[in-house]
């Protein structure tokens, strides 16, 4: 069996939930009402922000249950096991799952902070994502620094706070930034214009990747979110099963990709990169072929670029992961050995936790022992710039 005791499981795409008090202890005393906060309501535990109130406090955290009691939505902590908002404990579950270090997205800002992007008040809006850096580095991380990679939101709705707080987040160890996969829901410029090339900018001069995990942009096909209190109108129709949604989530991905390889800000920016959490590998070597192909034959005519392969900005710029791709492991030449990563998903209901290690070594039996090493642990290490501690 191919991996090793030796090779340190990194996984770059877990989630935690944050604990009552991360804003309340964080924000300036004139926000207390206003600020991110746990309610009792019916017996329930809800978020409350800016007169808003939240179903969820952690959105499929079921690590620990049996498949018949799942759902979607936890309404109190002590319905969850405590490694889902502990950092502690969070340690110890890890080690149970043989996964050495995670990095390890928001719950209620959601993946990119798109919670705060619809908050009424823009200024505690930026305050509320720097109180999240802040816990998730400060607190969350400096807990186990060898176990935990740093990572951070931006205030995107806002170019110059965004570059001002990705600045901040690289003097305070941030190893990568968590970005919406798309700008459509939030009606914001286009990968394609050069509104965010100062933050492409920063990210690119400090080798800082840019994590855009699937549905950070408040979009995910065959599923309407008629529960979210900022879902757009045309979302709020007639409720899909959420499977429909888990079963196509890798399309945002694909999306995202080829938005950014026809972008130009690949060639511009040389050194940006990005990691697409949870995106699955399986769909990449279609979506390579597909994109050269539309490249090859449309190139003439259409304002993209004349001389770059796609599939060879791909290999530049992108790293993807998998939490249980087969297919994609098969066909892992057609994707880049040096680009594919691992991923937990803990606590969500599509994670192997706590078997994530035994089913890697499954998955990756007929992998050549040096493939392993790179997919298992060290391009994670490389691209986020996370050496062993020991």
């Amino acid at each position: 069996m191919p991996l090793q005791e030796s090779h340190q499981i990194i996984s770059v795409d877990d989630h935690l939930v944050e604990h009552p008090r991360v804003w309340l202890d964080r924000l300036p005393a004139r926000w207390c009402d206003e600020a991110p906060q746990i309610k009792e309501v019916d017996g329930k535990q809800l978020w409350h922000y800016n007169a808003t109130r939240f179903a969820t406090i952690g959105l499929n955290a079921v690590a620990g249950k049996p498949p018949q009691e799942w759902g979607v939505d936890p309404v109190r902590y002590e319905d969850m096991i405590p490694g889902c908002y502990d950092p502690v404990a969070r340690v110890k579950d890890m080690d149970v799952d043989g996964v050495h270090a995670a990095l390890c997205f928001p719950s209620f800002p959601g993946f990119a902070g798109s919670t705060f992007f619809h908050g009424k008040d823009k200024e505690l809006a930026g305050l509320c994502v720097q109180a999240w850096n802040d816990f998730y580095i400060d607190e969350w991380c400096a807990t186990a620094p060898d176990r935990y990679i740093p990572l951070g939101l931006v205030p995107f709705w806002d170019i110059d706070a965004t570059v001002a707080e990705a600045e901040r987040l690289i003097a305070k160890g941030a190893r990568t930034l968590s970005f919406p996969d798309t700008m459509t829901v939030f009606d914001l410029p286009s990968f394609h214009t050069d509104h965010w090339d100062p933050l492409w900018q920063v990210c690119s001069d400090a080798e800082l990747p840019v994590s855009l995990h699937f549905g950070a942009g408040g979009y995910v096909p065959g599923f309407s979110f008629s529960g979210a209190p900022f879902a757009p109108k045309t979302m709020k129709s007639k409720t899909a099963p959420f499977a429909v949604a888990i079963a196509v989530f890798a399309t945002n991905s694909w999306w995202t990709t080829v938005d950014l390889l026809f972008s130009g800000k690949l060639q511009q920016f040389p050194h940006l990169k990005f990691s697409l959490a949870e995106g699955g590998i399986g769909w990449v070597p279609y979506m390579l072929e597909r994109t050269d192909f539309t490249w090859e034959r449309h190139r003439y005519y259409q304002n993209i670029d004349f001389d770059a392969r796609p599939s060879e900005l791909f290999r530049e710029h992108f790293w993807t992961c998998f939490i249980d791709d087969e297919h994609g492991l098969k066909n892992r030449d057609a994707i880049g050995v040096d680009n594919i990563m691992l991923e937990s998903d803990f606590p969500h209901s599509d994670s192997n936790w706590p078997n994530c290690r035994k089913r890697a070594a499954e998955v990756l039996a007929d992998v050549p022992d040096d493939e392993v090493a790179k997919i298992a642990e060290t391009n994670a290490r490389k691209l986020l710039r996370f050496p062993r501690s020991t």
